[in-house]
């Protein structure tokens, strides 16, 4: 008999919460559910914590289940306040359109929507053409104000101000739920525990509306074992787009977690079976960093393919285990001319884009952050000479893991 995959969210550690924990479980055991998960397009690209939610998605539909991707280009125009500590940035909704095409491709990594297999809708096709008399005569009057701000989604914010048009958001999102039940005989909506008072006010709208069997399930966050948020680069958030987190800087991340975050993250983020991950368990010292190369291998290849995810292996094994070089590695070129003229150290930094200005690489310098061919860089004016390019190339290495190659030409 196969297993229930409401077991396997137990096993792998996604489960945070849930409404009707039975009724849930019994209805998983069998496929054929709908459920849905929302996601704001208020960026240009899916990051890592809204992998984790791509990823429950992928273990209900390989259990026959449905799912819905909700793309929220309709709640975009309000804003979420859940986790946020002030007023997110109104977006046009120019840009969050093209958001949303972004979105709608980074799905595709792991969600088949051949033959009506998965579904994308967008929460703006009914959302943007409202009555809001009528909206909140039929919906308002189903949500006490007490309980919502008791809500911790909104709790955060009260000291803070709490906005009327953030106040809305959670009466949309229900209303998003209660849309797709009588749609599409969604069931269950699912999210990021930070999600669970909006999933709860969507669960009891349903049921209050339509007397409907409706249940909400909530995941973990990604989270360190000292439960801080994983995720985060020296560039800010680890996306799933090559153009914004490259498929080595993505790989290395990976490679790089503490010890004690690898097996956790190997249940979340990869389809290894639970023998095989226990079988890394046990590794100790540094045997653990096998434990690790397997996990960056594995999450780089679900995201960017097998050919992107091996380059950014061999890249790593070059810099980090063999000759410190590698074909690989992000390359500028720069012209003998360009030499011959004077070219300071900072200029081609700055040029390729390794630091963000001429004072943040005077930094970088004087807490010894820059190295030029292994060597750490002391001078803030310093000149490249023609010596500095071995075989055509000096190597700049930002920090521990930042390496870019200057090619002369």
């Amino acid at each position: 008999m196969a297993e229930n995959v409401f077991d396997t969210l137990v096993e792998r550690g996604y489960l945070a919460q849930v409404t009707h924990e039975d009724e849930v479980r019994a209805l998983l055991a069998k496929p054929g559910v709908t459920f849905y998960i929302g996601f704001d397009p208020t960026a240009d690209s899916l990051h890592v914590g809204h992998f984790i939610q791509m990823m429950v998605m992928a273990h209900l539909q390989r259990a026959g289940h449905r799912p819905i991707v909700l793309l929220g280009c309709g709640t975009s125009m309000i804003g979420d306040p859940s986790g946020r500590s002030d007023l997110r940035q109104v977006l046009t909704l120019e840009t969050i359109l093209e958001n949303s095409k972004r979105f709608r491709e980074q799905m595709k990594i792991l969600l088949d929507f051949d033959a009506d297999k998965a579904l994308m809708v967008n929460n703006a096709d009914w959302l943007l053409t409202l009555n809001y008399v009528d909206f909140l005569r039929d919906i308002g009057a189903h949500f006490s104000v007490n309980r919502m701000l008791a809500a911790e989604c909104y709790k955060q914010r009260m000291e803070k101000g709490l906005t009327f048009l953030e106040f809305n958001y959670m009466l949309m999102q229900a209303y998003d739920f209660l849309v797709l039940y009588r749609k599409y005989g969604c069931q269950m909506q699912l999210g990021g525990d930070d999600q669970w008072s909006n999933i709860l006010a969507g669960v009891d709208l349903v049921r209050r509306k339509d007397q409907g069997e409706a249940y909400g399930m909530t995941f973990k966050l990604l989270a360190t074992s000292t439960g801080a948020k994983m995720g985060k680069t020296a560039r800010g958030a680890l996306w799933l787009d090559a153009e914004k987190t490259t498929p080595f800087e993505f790989y290395q991340y990976w490679r790089n977690i503490d010890d004690a975050d690898v097996i956790n993250c190997m249940k979340l983020l990869t389809f290894m079976s639970l023998d095989e991950i226990n079988a890394y368990a046990v590794l100790t010292g540094a045997a653990i960093n096998e434990a690790k190369k397997r996990l960056a291998i594995e999450v780089t290849t679900i995201v960017h393919g097998q050919e992107l995810a091996d380059g950014a292996r061999r890249q790593a094994e070059d810099l980090f285990e063999n000759t410190g070089r590698s074909d690989r590695m992000p390359k500028t070129i720069i012209s003998r001319q360009q030499l011959s003229d004077g070219l300071q150290l900072l200029d081609v930094l700055l040029e390729a884009k390794l630091i963000p200005s001429k004072g943040e690489g005077r930094r970088l310098i004087r807490q010894n952050g820059i190295y030029l061919n292994g060597e750490s860089v002391s001078d803030m004016n310093y000149q490249l000479q023609a010596t500095d390019f071995i075989d055509g190339e000096a190597i700049v290495r930002k920090g521990k893991k930042v390496f870019h190659a200057f090619a002369l030409k």
